[in-house]
């Protein structure tokens, strides 16, 4: 069942459901091994372990993962956490409201253009959803430049570089507000279609 559908004017609908760790491991293997998912660190990971790690994400209280479909098909990988406790503990200052966020887009050899700009705009649209969100958290490795660009046309300021023990990181951050500036779209609490 969908928790979340949003219809891109240019792409059609979106939509995000809970990830199955054991039934969508297959899926998520040739996704996190390809090599233009080389800063998801998963590269040499077997599908035993994609799923072991996907099923440590769900029993834990303050991390999940959501597979996102494009048009009915599987496209997208979603993470949210909280930073406080996950992922950047005693690395920045959290405030109220923040919620960390991962995504990966399924690798093609036919993409579409716009895609992957309708992808962050989605989860976006999705966290914002939640009243309770007031900015998202990303923290991407230093050199991937493409997924900056992308933050930064969804609305992220960079706040600085950390230092994390798998890699050094830019952490940016987007509030409401820069998310609704920056993509001229209400989020989910203003109008977004929710099941």
């Amino acid at each position: 069942m969908n928790e979340f559908i949003r219809d891109d004017e240019r792409l059609g609908e979106f939509t995000l459901r809970p990830l199955d760790p054991d039934a969508d491991a297959p899926l998520l293997h040739r996704w996190v091994t390809h090599p233009k998912a080389a800063f998801w660190l998963m590269a040499d990971v077997d599908v035993a372990g994609v799923a072991e790690e996907y099923r440590r994400i769900a029993a834990h209280p303050h991390h999940d993962a959501y597979l996102g479909s494009w048009l009915g098909r599987p496209a997208f990988l979603a993470e949210r956490y909280d930073p406080a406790r996950v992922e950047l503990v005693d690395l920045y200052d959290p405030a109220p409201g923040d919620v960390g966020m991962h995504f990966l887009c399924a690798p093609t050899d036919t993409p579409v253009h716009g895609f992957t700009r309708a992808v962050i705009t989605t989860v976006l649209a999705w966290l914002f959803a939640d009243p309770a969100t007031r900015r998202v958290v990303v923290e991407p490795d230093v050199r991937n430049t493409a997924v900056h660009a992308l933050n930064a046309a969804a609305g992220f300021t960079v706040l600085g570089e950390i230092r994390k023990p798998e890699k050094d990181a830019l952490l940016s951050a987007c509030t409401r507000e820069q998310f609704r500036a920056a993509t001229g779209r209400p989020t989910a609490t203003e109008g977004e279609a929710q099941p």
